[in-house]
């Protein structure tokens, strides 16, 4: 299939995916081809690795219970360990860092009792302490990905993250289905609707409504940057004054090399830092530039902070609210 073809849509329907009775027969026709081959490239962009699925990101905290862990261990100790954590379904992100906390995870649960219960286990399964970091404000989390570096970004606000609004069975129903992604089928909303035991209305309805209200951040194709080529990926980390991180953040959100923005509570005195970016890159060198570039740009180069490279990818998978 033609490459330009391959390009446009991965890069075009992120976000803003039709939410319709037959999704793909829209998209083949804004893109000009056939039914058939949008829903054939995609099956083969997601064996290929570049797509992890087709379907909803939830806003964090806002359907269940997410939190960022890390644990310090020692270097002869780490696969052992990162395999433990692997072995938790609600694990859905796990990294190597360079730093002396060097094992990143980020774990979801349905309700805040479950997470904290998930992450005892998880630290007695791996055999080191937990060092937790729960959201506090978001300034850009959609996990859109643009490949052609020329996509504009809303601009960024400070969200307070809140406990979650319970979601009726109905709903838990819907979570659990599309947390596997869209199935790449004529009408995947009426596959999903018969699962669940709703009518198709109803589920495009109940999409749509958490789309308003951001328990969805954003609907349509996830992609793994990794496979796409850009293989290199630090978080940035700053101790920002309380009363300057809702600024700073906000500034740093709309910076296009920057991929995620958030807030999180201090872990003192192991972890003082408290604004978190993410930057990607197709190779280290770029990814040390724009953070360099950005500090200056912003007056933060007095400001305390670290940079923490990715090294191996443990685990990456869509999150679970079961």
């Amino acid at each position: 299939m033609d490459a330009i073809f391959e390009f446009r849509l991965l890069n075009e329907f992120q976000r803003d995916f039709p939410l319709c009775s037959a999704p793909f027969a829209e998209l083949a026709a804004r893109l000009g081809v056939g039914e058939k081959t949008v829903l054939g490239t995609l099956e083969k962009l997601r064996r290929e690795g570049k797509v992890s699925r087709v379907g909803a990101v939830f806003a964090p905290k806002r359907i269940g219970a997410s939190t960022l862990a890390a644990m310090a261990v020692p270097p002869e100790r780490l696969a052992a360990a990162a395999a433990a954590v692997n072995r938790f379904p609600e694990v859905n992100h796990n990294y190597e860092r360079e730093h002396r906390y060097n094992l990143w995870f980020v774990v979801t649960a349905s309700n805040e009792e479950r997470l904290r219960a998930t992450l005892e286990a998880i630290g007695a399964a791996a055999g080191y302490p937990l060092l937790t970091l729960p959201m506090l404000e978001e300034y850009h989390i959609d996990l859109g990905f643009p490949l052609d570096d020329q996509e504009s970004k809303p601009l960024a606000s400070a969200r307070q993250v809140t406990p979650a609004t319970p979601v009726d069975e109905a709903g838990r129903r819907l979570v659990a289905v599309l947390q596997e992604g869209l199935p790449l089928f004529i009408r995947p909303f009426a596959l999903i609707a018969e699962r669940i035991g709703a009518s198709e209305p109803e589920v495009l309805g109940r999409i749509g409504r958490w789309l308003e209200e951001g328990a969805i951040k954003r609907f349509g194709v996830v992609v793994r940057h990794h496979e796409l080529g850009y293989r290199a990926n630090a978080m940035l980390v700053h101790d920002i004054a309380d009363e300057r991180v809702d600024d700073i953040g906000r500034a740093l959100a709309g910076e296009a090399v920057v991929t995620l923005c958030y807030r999180r509570q201090r872990a003192l005195p192991e972890w003082p830092y408290n604004l978190f970016c993410m930057i990607h890159g197709r190779e280290r060198g770029e990814v040390e530039a724009s953070i360099a570039d950005l500090r200056r740009r912003h007056g933060l180069a007095a400001t305390p902070h670290e940079v923490l490279f990715s090294l191996t990818r443990y685990k990456q998978q869509g999150a679970r609210y079961d």
